[in-house]
């Protein structure tokens, strides 16, 4: 799952000042309390991203940051729910 999240609030959640600091700031922080925050703001609808306009990114875990040219930042996660399969027989 992709979507598209508010750079200012990341930014002021892991007292960044810009993208290419968010890195050290999370390298700072106990990974849980990483995990918890980007889960936290992860929760906008699922949206496409053309990976061909990704200016920068980073992973942490199981998330993983992008930023475009246009500055937008998205966060890449899996989705548990998406990962259970249902059949009908």
């Amino acid at each position: 799952m992709i979507t598209l999240i508010n750079k200012e609030t990341l930014y002021n959640t892991f007292d960044a000042e810009d993208f290419s600091s968010l890195g050290t700031c999370i390298d700072n922080m106990a990974p849980s309390m990483v995990e918890y925050y980007l889960a936290s703001l992860s929760e906008s609808e699922d949206i496409y991203l053309n990976k061909r306009n990704i200016q920068e990114s980073f992973s942490i875990g199981e998330y993983h940051l992008y930023k475009d040219y246009n500055e937008d930042i998205y966060l890449e996660f899996s989705d548990e729910s998406e990962d259970l399969t249902q059949s009908f027989w």
